[in-house]
């Protein structure tokens, strides 16, 4: 009886206009009876003090949630590297928090230039038209192409945008835009606003928004922060917040309105029943990225990173992305001819307990580097279990030069480290 449902049995069965309870299985049936390495594009596996937390249930109002809410606003500060008033977080995931950056500065009439090299990039463009915007893309260019900044300018002269939308890590494609800083520098010089999405970066890599005089920062909780997913942050400049209040329509989405939020985020007052669990979660995460300080944990993600590029090209496997645009955070491998994503995301789960993400339609496999994802454990685990797993399916590999080559990697970086300090 341990091992079964108990909500309903045969003689149980509904009969007539009665509905009846479902028969389902356990979930020590459903899940897998050793825990999946999650390695993939996200979710990421979770510190021990962010399970813990998730475990709790509080009341989402009162001076306890007003006091934690303070410091997630504190500590999102820091990660986000502005001094601005404006961080809210939203009860869903990175695409939610898209959607509230983007339909409380975009109406009916905003002009939008959105910079489209990848799904992500796409997906911004397709919420602004939603939400009413003129949109022009810029999307001619290959994905992997660096940016042209006088074909920006071209654009952002013709068109005259007042929002302007771009994804600094492209998880889709695997791509890195390098050039946020200089994009966003020439959008400001024209009066117009600029929203990043930086779900996968935040935290992994720079992404300084008061410097870099960005508007609108966006990211989710379960790639770079290592928070579960459901709860994600996002920041708007004191430029931003002013459009907000003055626009001249009511934001129809009621859950996603930034002003309904500000009740909740800064009023320690009611919008909708918050994500308690998850905020608490959050709390732990941004905590942990705040002792490990953001210069160290920067170091921490390009060495792991660089070590598992290296130790899959050693195995004889070829990176996606060229040098000059390559994503750290989630690095691209393509598929050797005669293999399909689904194959290698099946085999390497099923027989060595590791989850790594397929594609959105490229001939591609992606392995996420961020957060706890960058531990020199994991990443042995998983280069042994991928080139295993290419092995299994008739791939000729070298996984012992591959293992190699990420065990030298790191030592390399350790020591370049150390003779830096």
């Amino acid at each position: 009886m341990e091992n079964q449902s108990v909500l309903s049995s045969p003689d149980r069965a509904s009969s007539g206009s009665e509905i009846g309870p479902p028969r389902v299985e356990l979930l020590s049936n459903i899940l897998p009876d050793d825990p999946l390495l999650m390695m993939g594009a996200g979710p990421v596996p979770i510190p021990a003090a962010v399970a813990s937390a998730n475990s709790l249930v509080i009341n989402h109002l009162g001076d306890v949630m007003a006091t934690i809410i303070a410091q997630v606003k504190d500590m999102a500060r820091y990660v986000f590297q502005t001094r601005s008033n404006w961080v809210l977080g939203v009860a869903g995931p990175g695409s939610a928090a898209m959607e509230m950056a983007i339909c409380n500065l975009v109406w009916p009439g905003t002009r939008v230039l959105s910079i489209c090299n990848g799904y992500f990039a796409g997906r911004m463009a397709e919420m602004s038209r939603r939400a009413g915007g003129d949109v022009v893309t810029m999307d001619e260019m290959h994905p992997h192409s660096m940016l042209s900044l006088d074909r920006l300018e071209q654009l952002l002269d013709e068109h005259q945008p007042q929002v302007l939308t771009l994804v600094q890590g492209e998880t889709s494609n695997t791509t890195f835009n390098g050039n946020v800083k200089n994009i966003a520098r020439l959008a400001k010089a024209r009066g117009c606003l600029v929203i990043v999405d930086a779900v996968c970066t935040l935290s992994t890599t720079a992404c300084e928004m008061d410097n870099w005089e960005l508007d609108a920062v966006i990211t989710g909780g379960q790639k770079g922060l290592s928070s579960i997913p459901g709860v994600s942050l996002l920041a708007f400049s004191d430029a931003a917040w002013r459009r907000i209040r003055e626009r001249p329509t009511v934001n129809t989405h009621w859950c996603l309105d930034a002003l309904l939020a500000e009740n909740f985020w800064h009023k320690a007052s009611y919008h909708y029943t918050a994500p308690v669990s998850g905020v608490l979660a959050l709390h732990e995460a941004l905590r942990l990225v705040c002792e490990e300080t953001l210069p160290v944990r920067f170091a921490r993600h390009l060495r792991c990173s660089m070590a598992l590029q290296h130790g899959i090209e050693a195995m004889g496997l070829s990176l996606f992305a060229p040098n000059e645009s390559r994503l750290n955070s989630v690095v691209g491998i393509r598929l050797p001819e005669g293999t399909s994503n689904q194959a290698v995301c099946s085999t390497i789960s099923k027989r060595y307990q590791v989850e790594i993400s397929g594609s959105f339609g490229l001939p591609i496999v992606r392995i996420g580097q961020m957060g706890e994802q960058c531990r020199v454990h994991h990443l042995f685990r998983t280069v042994h279990a991928l080139g295993s797993t290419m092995r299994d399916l008739g791939v000729q590999v070298d996984l012992p030069a591959g293992m190699a080559a990420l065990e030298n990697s790191l030592q390399r970086s350790k020591a370049a480290e150390e003779n830096a300090q």
